[in-house]
């Protein structure tokens, strides 16, 4: 038979007996004059399975599921669901909420069933359909885009988060009063609660691994990563909202930590809001600095590195989602009673008597110094590390694993443009990069550090960042010194800071050289010689003003700077090494040599003058200035500390000269107070921040002096037994040998900021 005829078989088709087409369907969909309804919307777009009743041959004739085909059923569900998004849209205009609120119910998982099947596909689609009709999404349908704000997205699979990131890119870029949402929600998702969010809502169960709060952080920066592509303004927006979001300085370490470290990471990819960023990590370091009141050798040396070795054996971006439940539980409650509530830890002392009121307290006190103690070590270690990274300067024991590396995608790259990290960095804009950041910590040290008499530890992260370069450290020395020196407009306790600060920091870095010490020692000692010069005009004249007069609080203070300084630096303090002088003596056949620098002239007249800074300075600092100097030959007043000491025992006396203007006068009491304990780099005791510091810090026992003719003297005028406190880190005299007690490393050793008279109450009986 010809197969071309009209009549052949080949033209015959059997009868469909199976559904219709999904064309069909959808032409019979498009047709209908009602709305759709939410209900007979699912039955529709849920395939039908295959009777098991329908013969074999018509199983065979069935259509192949071929590409074309399933691509096809996927268009025809998302024109499904976009049909439905316009109706409820266009409904909720006129009047009829009831699909949209529909709608709004399909992105609540709390009303989707548990036994029922993942719904992530279904929000997918909804995604997808809305992404055609952002514009339309008003302040009438706000309710909608906050259910879809508030969805725990970042806990789902990948496909998921690709098509929800690129969406909220879209809303943000058409619809702009929704970006404060948007990013207030990112802000809490970087903090260590938002991982919580995964147990409201049902994991994927294909989920080859478990998930971990860093694939949940990762997926947050990568949506702020991309928002920022899209929205050059966005940086103003972010930054309070960050700030706002902050732990509170009582919530658990873990808190700070995993905040700190999600803000730390946004100053890499957002440098606009770097500096503020930086600003409110260092202002929160400064809140948990000053509320520590002891210092550290007088914690549980044992206890707390224990505590803190266990908090760090894992980390806590690698924790599982849910498996610290527990734990925060604890640590929430613990926090959320009233704030300073430390009942619960009494027990950890179980040989504390409970009905002792005192005891009680010392326990709860200890346990919370340890906790601050602890969150402060940890915070300067994060910003160290962050530091340090961008000085490409590897440490051996840094935490690579502190943020990872490569793309900030946990998944393929999203088609939507990004914000990718230059490959490569030149060294100039690498130098440019590192003065900026110095600036910037300059400028918080100015703003907030040197007005905090109490900080200890924070104020090392200038001193680590000077020691990076001789231009920082130059530049950090001549702040300081223009502000105690030059700029009278300072108030009185500024000025006394800077001396302080200068001081201490000369004294202490090891990458301060000896010109440097020397230009530093020259201008502290031309300005005591110009005050000294009109204060003895004043004194003569009867006046009790001039212009230029420093208030005397602020020459103690500089007094009290060339007095540390001398201590520590003597050696680069004398002349030229060429006139081979002996340090400790005199040149055979001839008097003492000249082997100071000439400026130091005028330490001799100061302590002599009425000025009598011996007895307003530091008394650790006055002590040790004594047996440096006596021992190096540079000056000798140990009979002013004397004839002080019996001063204080002796009546007020007409003929003693005691004038006020001889006194402490401008908030006296309180800046000396202050003066006498504030040594601003003392030696820092931080476990885990201290690597960084160690290399670059000078302590007192390299530049300590043997001097066994100082014990002579000191046993003559009874310097050991001065009244008023004690050296901060010394050994009191006892029935042991002199060098054991009264070396001249005994006090800088140890030199705490904390006055010795002031314990915590009840703490010596705790500590062991």
């Amino acid at each position: 038979m010809d197969p071309h005829s009209r009549h052949s078989q080949f033209n015959q088709r059997q009868p469909k007996s199976k559904p219709l087409a999904p064309a069909s369907l959808h032409m019979d969909f498009s047709q209908s004059k009602s709305s759709p309804s939410l209900k007979d919307f699912s039955k529709k777009t849920t395939p039908s399975k295959p009777s098991t009743s329908t013969p074999t041959s018509s199983q065979m004739s069935r259509p192949i599921a071929t590409n074309s085909r399933v691509k096809q059923n996927e268009r025809f569900r998302q024109d499904m669901h976009l049909l439905f998004v316009n109706d409820a849209l266009q409904q909720k205009t006129m009047g009829n909420s009831k699909p949209f609120e529909e709608l709004v119910d399909q992105f609540n998982l709390k009303k989707v069933a548990d036994d029922g099947p993942s719904p992530i596909p279904q929000l997918r689609l909804w995604l997808l359909a809305l992404t055609h009709t952002v514009s339309r999404l008003g302040r009438t349908h706000s309710a909608l885009v906050d259910a879809i704000i508030r969805l725990p997205w970042m806990t789902m699979d990948s496909t998921f988060v690709k098509t929800y990131t690129s969406f909220i890119g879209i809303l943000v870029s058409a619809r702009p009063e929704y970006l404060s949402l948007v990013l207030g929600k990112i802000a809490q998702g970087f903090t260590y609660q938002s991982g919580l969010q995964a147990l409201e809502a049902g994991l994927p169960e294909s989920s080859s691994a478990p998930l971990t709060r860093r694939v949940v952080y990762d997926r947050l920066h990568y949506l702020l990563r991309h928002l920022l592509s899209l929205v050059p303004t966005l940086p103003s927006t972010l930054q309070p909202l960050l700030t706002r979001n902050f732990p509170h300085k009582r919530q658990p370490l873990v808190n700070q930590v995993t905040y700190i470290r999600n803000m730390l990471r946004i100053t890499e990819y957002c440098p606009e809001i770097a500096d503020k960023l930086l600003s409110s990590i260092i202002d929160r370091a400064i809140q948990i600095d000053v509320e520590i009141q002891v210092e550290i050798e007088e914690l549980e040396a044992a206890g707390a590195a224990h505590e803190q070795a266990e908090l760090f054996d894992i980390d806590p971006f690698d924790t599982v989602v849910g498996q610290e439940e527990v734990t925060e539980d604890s640590d929430d409650d613990q926090d959320d009673i009233d704030g300073d509530d430390f009942s619960d830890l009494s027990s950890d002392a179980g040989e504390v008597d409970e009905d002792d009121p005192k005891a009680v307290l010392a326990t709860q006190d200890l346990k919370h110094i340890h906790d601050m103690t602890n969150k402060l070590d940890s915070i300067l270690k994060l910003i160290f590390d962050h530091f340090n990274r961008a000085i490409s300067m590897p440490l051996a024991d840094s935490l690579s694993s502190l943020l990872p590396s490569g793309s900030d995608s946990p998944f393929s790259p999203l088609s939507t443009p990004t914000v990718q990290s230059p490959p490569s960095i030149t060294e100039e804009a690498r130098r440019d990069q590192l003065r900026s950041q110095f600036h910037t910590l300059l400028s918080i040290f100015d703003r907030t550090i040197l007005r905090t008499f109490k900080s200890r530890y924070t104020q090392f992260l200038l001193f680590w960042y000077a020691s990076l370069d001789p231009e920082f450290s130059d530049t950090f020395q001549g702040e300081l010194v223009s502000k105690a020196l030059l700029d009278a407009d300072q108030p009185v306790v500024t000025r006394a800071a800077a001396a302080s600060y200068i001081a201490s920091f000369v004294s202490r870095a090891l990458f301060v050289d000896r010109e440097c010490t020397r230009s530093v020692v020259r201008l502290l000692c031309e300005f005591l010689r110009s005050q000294l010069d009109m204060y003895e005009m004043l004194a003569g004249s009867g006046l009790r003003h001039a212009d230029g007069l420093a208030p005397q609080n602020v020459v103690y203070a500089v007094t009290q700077a060339v007095f540390l300084i001398f201590c520590f630096r003597w050696r680069d303090l004398m002349q030229d090494e060429a006139e081979e002088i002996d340090e400790f003596g005199s040149t055979p056949g001839r008097g003492p040599p000249k082997k100071w620098m000439d400026e130091l002239a005028i330490v001799q007249r100061i302590v002599n003058s009425s000025l009598n800074p011996l007895k307003y300075c530091s008394e650790n600092v006055v002590q040790q200035f004594a047996r440096v100097a006596q021992a190096t030959g540079f000056v000798y007043v140990f009979p002013l500390i004397e004839a002080n000491r019996r001063l204080d025992f002796t009546p007020n006396n007409p003929s003693t000269p005691s004038s006020n203007m001889h006194m402490p006068t401008l908030f006296g009491d309180n800046v000396l107070d202050e003066l006498n304990t504030f040594f601003p780099f003392d030696p820092y005791n931080l476990p885990k921040s201290s690597l960084y510091i160690e290399g670059v810090y000078r302590e007192w026992s390299s530049v300590d002096i043997d001097d066994e003719d100082d014990e002579d003297e000191e046993e003559d005028v009874g310097v050991a037994h001065l009244p008023g406190r004690p050296i901060s880190g010394a050994t009191q005299p006892q029935a042991q040998s002199q060098e054991d007690t009264d070396g001249l490393g005994a006090s800088f050793g140890g030199m705490s900021i904390s006055p010795a008279a002031a314990p915590v109450a009840g703490l010596t009986s705790i500590v062991v």
